[in-house]
């Protein structure tokens, strides 16, 4: 009996000692805010903890981190939007729908993005708070997709990576507290960047590093971060499973020389040499990266890297030049607003209906321009107008001052933030293609030092193409564009993409994306990750202008008998294997929107199946039954002539109101010869 109380006691000390950790350690991530004041980390926390005791340990912790860390506009709607996580997860936890980490994650983001959107709309510069709600969505849903192994059970290098990114968002909650100008946090940055890195090697190097240091800007660091951690966790990495020094100096030189393109080589390099002096005194049993790869027997020599990953790097750093390319190839930055629009926007809003516009805005139009002109520059220098700033004539006369100086003080704020908004954009634009370009840069000296000795590939894979693109009806260009080709690991990819509007535009949106899109397979990108790379890549490139592209991807891999379709708000593609038709679908935003991940779908595709991919000009996804009946009725093995019967009959029935583009992938039945 003393025996059962006394391990009842310790199981009870145990839950008060886990609940005890969720709370405080909740309370602490809501200190890591972004620049807008969100705190997606500890709604990342709350998510991940589940419904249940736990859940609400994490939800006391964020309203103890609100009363401390945020003020009370912001506190408001972090509250409201971790009441909501905590309800849905008890609502909803024990179900499929909440039980899987991504389905969590994108759940919060969702109310998140639910509850801001009211803040937004409501405030005075919607732009902006956009931006912000944005990346405060992006790190909640790493955050909560992260975290999920660490209070619910999961895989060693999945618990790892979640307290590597756990200590990287504690430590950015303090990165702006220096000591005589030198920041621990960021030496601790550096620190988990580079031990990321001689754990998981070149990619994983990359990929934490870019992370860690994104996370870190976001929040309002005022150092390079992502691009000197990236190319320190990329160079780190790629010394792999060699001595610890050799590692540390290779991130120290390469952060280095981020830091020094940036134009502040300190005081981030003190910081580097002190995080990689922690890196070097961890012991070596809590180190992996010396152990991930086998010793070399003595008298053989390591084999060199194979020649396509040679190819693959110079393909991906060619990528990532042609990505810079496109951003500094986007429409020119648009000239700052005239002022002018303050008064004309209030005028509009108080003199319409005064009984003297017509002799201030008519007879006296000169007077009253004049007035309006000299109290410009007093107006944008204290960002507030005074009666004070204009001629006594003007103030005398105007029946409704009050009315329109408050009018010109709303007009005048939203019109400040407008052009500091537009100043963050470009100089975000200029930092994105820097990083694109060094990393570029870096790419192409690595894939230079690898020595060429490798087998060749595969043969392509054994399946045929057919496409047909029309334009849209008084156009002269098609705006949608088609590619297909095979890669390295014996893939076929076909891609077709539908840009904004139609012509010539259109086109070479959809052009641009087709190629970089191409470039980034063929290098051995994944797809998801190459669609999510171009989806930034594109959301800056077109922010001014709001332009997107849909895109439709499917890869067909002859070895596994599968095609996995990735739809970026692309039309539905069709499956067909005699006279059955599936349908798939997507739900997706374009590239270029920044919204979630691309919707992904992976089915069966047989010797002697089809996979069809139209743009939305072919067919309106409402009403695309005849498309369905045509496939199932089709007898035929040529995909050129069903991408013609296709077009034929769309022509007919929707009367060329948008470009239409058709690709058709057919995979050949194989025939067994007895001899």
């Amino acid at each position: 009996m003393a025996h059962g109380q006394l391990t009842l006691e310790r199981e009870r000390a145990g839950r008060l000692v886990n609940l005890g950790v969720r709370f405080f350690l909740s309370a602490a991530l809501a200190a890591g805010q972004t620049e807008g004041g969100a705190a997606p980390f500890a709604l990342g926390w709350i998510a991940a903890a589940g419904p249940g005791a736990e859940g609400v340990a994490a939800l006391a912790g964020a309203f103890a981190g609100a009363a401390l860390f945020l003020p009370f506009a912001r506190a408001l709607p972090f509250l409201a939007v971790a009441v909501l996580i905590v309800t849905a997860s008890a609502a909803l936890g024990g179900s499929w729908l909440l039980s899987r980490p991504w389905n969590m994650a994108m759940a919060a983001v969702g109310l998140f993005v639910t509850v801001e959107g009211i803040y937004i709309l409501q405030s005075l510069s919607p732009l902006e708070r956009l931006a912000d709600c944005l990346a405060a969505a992006g790190l909640l849903a790493a955050a909560a997709r992260l975290f999920f192994p660490l209070l619910r059970g999961g895989e060693g290098r999945e618990i790892v990576d979640g307290l590597i990114f756990l200590a990287g968002a504690l430590v950015t909650a303090v990165e702006e507290l220096e000591i005589l100008g030198f920041s621990p946090a960021r030496a601790l940055l550096c620190f988990l960047a580079v031990l990321a890195a001689y754990d998981r090697g070149i990619a994983g190097g990359a990929a934490f590093g870019l992370g860690l240091g994104l996370t870190a800007e976001l929040c309002g660091s005022r150092l390079p971060l992502t691009a000197a951690l990236g190319l320190g966790g990329l160079a780190a990495g790629s010394c792999q499973g060699r001595r610890r020094p050799l590692a540390a100096l290779a991130f120290l030189a390469s952060a280095g020389a981020a830091a020094l393109a940036e134009g502040q080589p300190l005081p981030l390099l003190p910081e580097a040499a002190a995080g990689l002096a922690i890196f070097l005194a961890v012991p070596g049993r809590f180190v992996a990266g010396k152990r991930v790869r086998p010793a070399i027997p003595p008298g053989k020599k390591e084999a060199a890297a194979p020649a396509p990953w040679r190819g693959r790097l110079d393909r991906a750093a060619a990528a990532l030049r042609d990505l810079y390319d496109s951003i500094g190839r986007s429409a020119p930055a648009a000239a700052d607003e005239n002022p002018a629009i303050v008064f004309d926007r209030s005028a509009e809003k108080v003199c319409r209906g005064c009984s003297l516009c017509e002799l201030c805005w008519q007879k006296d139009y000169t007077g009253t321009f004049n007035a309006m002109n000299d109290a410009t520059p007093y107006l944008l220098e204290r960002g507030r107008a005074l009666a004070k700033d204009f001629p006594d004539y003007f103030t005398g006369r105007c029946i409704h001052l009050p009315d329109l100086l408050a009018a010109i003080n709303v007009e005048l704020s939203a019109f400040l933030l407008r052009r500091q908004y537009r100043r963050q954009l470009e100089e975000a634009r200029r930092s994105a293609r820097g990083q694109y370009a060094q990393l570029s840069e870096l790419l192409t000296a690595t894939a230079a030092g690898l020595e060429a000795a490798a087998p060749a590939m595969a043969g392509n894979p054994p399946c045929r193409v057919g496409a047909a693109l029309r334009p849209k009806a008084g156009e002269t260009v098609c705006g949608d564009t088609v590619a297909s080709f095979p890669t390295d690991r014996g893939l076929f990819c076909l891609v077709l993409a539908d840009g904004m509007g139609s012509g010539e535009p259109a086109r070479k949106e959809s052009a641009l994306i087709c190629r970089l899109l191409q470039q980034f397979l063929e290098a051995g990108v994944a797809p998801e990750a190459a669609l999510k790379t171009l989806n930034s890549a594109m959301g800056l490139r077109g922010a001014d202008s709001g332009a997107f592209t849909t895109v439709d991807l499917c890869v067909y891999d002859p070895g596994a008998k599968e095609a996995a379709f990735y739809k970026c708000g692309a039309a539905p593609s069709y499956l067909k294997r005699g006279g059955v038709v599936r349908r798939v679908t997507g739900a997706s935003l374009p590239v270029g929107l920044q919204g979630p991940p691309p919707d992904v779908t992976k089915a069966p595709l047989a010797p002697g199946g089809f996979a069809v991919m139209v743009s939305d000009g072919v067919a309106d996804p409402e009403r695309d039954e005849w498309l369905q009946n045509l496939l199932a009725a089709w007898t035929g093995d040529d995909p050129q002539d069903l991408a013609g019967l296709i077009l034929a009959e769309s022509v007919r029935r929707e009367h060329l109101r948008d470009d239409c583009g058709v690709q058709v992938l057919y995979c050949p039945e194989t025939e067994v010869k007895e001899v």
